[in-house]
């Protein structure tokens, strides 16, 4: 691998992957005892501790890499604009049918990646990535399965479905962007190249969204500025919750 690779670049981007995981795990664990029905509860509650596994090993991967700060420090002391997430893991839930929708898209990407990222030079990346992409799988299908119930069923249950798809795809644009940060770590075999992930995204997609009666929206806008630390006005408040009790009480253990 290459200095730049060793030093500066590989812990920033293990911490857009944290981001990712530890976000959306904060959004699905604002289902628990929310959901529509028990069995929905106790799957998006799993899909979240998923999740959250998910990004323990990340954020703790990234605190060794940055001189031994815990995956505690990088979860509850850092400010919003130090956070690098995309900006689709922190929409808000809305209602089942858009919760749905922002899992279908993340999944099916996440799907992807970690198959593509279990093949990276780093050591410690492949072996997270190839646990991790087990239970994405999973939550890939748990999501394709409710996309289906929901645009194929009812006039209202398609309505909403739709309505969930038009409001969310903008924001996947976000997750196939490169920089000069993924160019170094994609030429080291550290990091994969998200742009390369996208015929595969689209092409699992494409098939998901025609048979559960749903259109591909036709837009030109594409937010972004999440891996740059822009953020949402909603994650704000998404911050604030996740983080208030452990700035209430520092240094406090269980």
């Amino acid at each position: 691998m290459t200095q730049l690779a060793t030093t500066a670049s590989v812990p920033a981007y293990v911490l857009r992957l944290a981001d990712d995981a530890l976000i959306l795990a904060q959004r699905l664990g604002e289902w628990s005892a929310h959901a529509p029905e028990l069995e929905e509860d106790v799957a998006l509650t799993n899909i979240a501790l998923d999740l959250l596994g998910h990004a323990r090993m990340l954020l703790s991967y990234a605190g060794e890499l940055l001189g031994g700060r815990t995956e505690d420090d990088l979860a509850f002391l850092r400010d919003e604009r130090e956070f690098v997430n995309c900006q689709l893991v922190e929409r808000p839930n809305g209602d089942f049918a858009a919760t749905v929708a922002r899992q279908l898209f993340f999944a099916a990407y996440q799907c992807e990646l970690y198959a593509a990222l279990g093949e990276s030079a780093d050591a410690t990346l492949a072996a997270i990535a190839d646990r991790a992409v087990k239970e994405v799988s999973y939550h890939r299908d748990h999501a394709v399965q409710w996309t289906l119930r929901l645009g194929d069923g009812t006039p209202e249950s398609h309505r909403r479905m739709q309505a969930g798809v038009d409001g969310l795809w903008p924001y996947t644009s976000e997750l196939f962007e490169s920089d000069d940060l993924l160019l170094a770590l994609v030429a080291a075999g550290v990091a994969v190249d998200p742009v390369a992930l996208r015929p595969a995204w689209s092409g699992f997609l494409g098939p998901v969204l025609a048979e559960a009666t749903l259109t591909v929206p036709e837009t030109t806008w594409a937010p972004s500025g999440g891996r740059r630390g822009l953020h949402t006005e909603d994650f704000g408040l998404l911050l604030a919750e996740m983080q208030h009790l452990h700035r209430s009480h520092p240094g406090a253990s269980w």
